[in-house]
């Protein structure tokens, strides 16, 4: 297996006319040990789907087709999808027929290779959103990797209490357990970016029964809106006004003077139980 250095990366790049743009939040991995440390991190086993997003050049591609069954490759740019088949069948014609490409951007394409595990380097516009659309719909996928600004991963994995803590935290809590990975510097990519990225590692676990997932993002959406509010106030809108949140509070154990920041996705799922049973018609 050949994986792409910064010489194959620019060599690529020229041949295709390509000049990463930010708009797309494209940043090239060019770095082949990086690579193989996510590989690794991702745990894959010759049973996973890998779903990979913005896969760019290929790059991470080469050494997912190595590790897992398959890969859903999902991309936006068309030039780069149309060229990534023939880029596999280069440097890993041994792998060619394990690749799937979808022309398309991840928040609206319907994948349908069933992926069991999300592995992307993820264009950092646009991270937060496809990682909780794709826990949403893809029922299929159990755990995941992905390489996202440091910034935005310390959110992700943020715990109640943090100053950091708040709507992507307790969405993907919603979805998955999960823990940093590591951290990525920004020499390894083309072009560098200003800020270093970091390895979020997630594992889906099932939410309670009977839990509402529509209604709870409804509350935590609401608790962060405005986060120097005490529950009593932010959530006076949702649930009815200030006296019915208060109700409502109170009925699922969580102090009305208490802030979003403070609280679990259990606290949220226990609010979110209660406010049909405590709260005012809006």
């Amino acid at each position: 297996m050949t994986l792409l250095g910064p010489a194959e990366i620019r060599d690529l790049a020229a041949s295709l006319g390509v000049r990463p743009t930010k708009q797309l939040g494209q940043n090239f991995v060019h770095d082949p040990n990086t690579v193989r440390r996510i590989v690794r991190a991702a745990e894959l086993t010759g049973d996973d789907v890998a779903l990979e997003v913005g896969p760019g050049l290929g790059s991470l591609t080469l050494g997912l087709l190595e590790a897992a069954q398959a890969v859903c490759a999902v991309e936006i740019d068309p030039v780069l999808a149309k060229a990534l088949p023939d880029t596999v069948a280069r440097y890993a014609p041994e792998h060619a027929g394990r690749l799937h490409v979808v022309e398309g951007d991840a928040l609206r394409v319907e994948v349908e290779q069933a992926p069991t595990a999300l592995v992307a380097n993820l264009p950092y516009n646009v991270a937060v959103p496809v990682v909780l659309h794709l826990l949403a719909t893809v029922p299929s996928l159990r755990k995941g990797l992905v390489m996202v600004q440091k910034e935005v991963a310390d959110r992700l994995v943020a715990g109640p209490g943090s100053r950091v803590y708040g709507v992507p935290s307790v969405k993907l809590a919603w979805y998955a357990t999960s823990k940093l990975a590591g951290k990525v510097p920004p020499s390894v990519f083309w072009p560098v970016p200003n800020v270093d990225s970091g390895l979020v590692a997630f594992t889906r676990r099932e939410p309670p029964a009977g839990a509402d997932r529509r209604e709870t993002f409804a509350v935590v959406d609401a608790a962060f809106a405005q986060r120097r509010k005490t529950l009593r106030a932010a959530l006076a809108g949702w649930a009815g006004g200030p006296d019915a949140a208060e109700r409502v509070l109170r009925a699922a154990g969580v102090d009305p003077g208490a802030r979003g920041e403070q609280l679990t996705v259990e606290d949220f799922i226990r609010i979110a139980s209660q406010r049909q049973a405590h709260a005012s018609p809006r």
